[in-house]
């Protein structure tokens, strides 16, 4: 596969879609990564290759470009002396180098196009290699919060459940049984009252006395009144 058509690939590609679909991701990821930097390797040398021959290929219209201006002053300088023929030559000549030149410059261009499109494709590698490491470092995130996350329910299955309502069982019904034992400690006992107590009880009995004589009172006044009436 060549080297553009697998950056159009990475470039084309959306690394979180793929990734969602993969049976293993960290692996496929790991995986994308290092094409896309064996990518920006090879992407980074070709460009550089581009570019000095691109120089090159300057110094050679450069070079065309010289010896047309040569051969233009051998023309001019035969029509001075007269001599026609040898400025025929000489035009020949500077024409041959215009076409050459003109070949050149097109290697030129095409190379100065070739250069800019390494660039162009070295900067969305980059891009989607920023994509990726970064997904890579979501990926190993919730790896090690798996892992973590196992560990802690592992070592909670370490205690048995079952032994654990057990011995709460046990220890409620110990509960239970102090707190029975607790309300039997005075059950059965004479009921000792204090001297607070007694005047407590004494005051009611007067208020149930002093209620029961203004019924009394009351039940006379109404006979009274009724003797004296009839």
């Amino acid at each position: 596969m060549g080297i553009f058509t697998r950056v159009r690939d990475i470039v084309g590609s959306n690394i979180n879609a793929v990734l969602d679909k993969a049976e293993d991701p960290e692996k496929l990821v790991k995986h994308m990564i290092r094409e896309m930097e064996d990518t920006l390797v090879e992407l980074k040398a070709a460009c550089a290759g581009a570019m000095a021959s691109a120089k090159k290929a300057g110094r050679d219209v450069e070079g065309v470009d010289a010896q047309i201006r040569h051969w233009e002053d051998r023309a001019e300088l035969a029509v001075e002396r007269g001599r026609e023929e040898l400025a025929r030559e000489a035009l020949t000549a500077k024409r041959h180098y215009q076409g050459e030149s003109e070949i050149v410059q097109r290697e030129v261009d095409q190379l100065e196009e070739l250069v800019s499109q390494y660039k162009s494709d070295i900067i969305q590698i980059e891009e989607k290699l920023g994509q990726g490491r970064e997904r890579q470092r979501v990926l190993v995130r919730r790896y090690k919060h798996a892992v973590h996350k196992k560990r802690a329910e592992q070592e909670i299955r370490k205690f048995d459940t079952s032994q654990v309502f057990v011995k709460f069982e046990e220890f409620t019904h110990r509960l239970d049984r102090a707190e029975a034992e607790a309300d039997l400690v005075n059950f059965g006992r004479g009921r000792h009252t204090s001297l607070e107590d007694d005047f407590r009880d004494m005051e009611k009995n007067d208020s149930v006395e002093a209620e029961l004589k203004r019924l009394k009172d009351a039940k006379a006044k109404r006979e009274h009144a009724d003797s004296v009436s009839a």
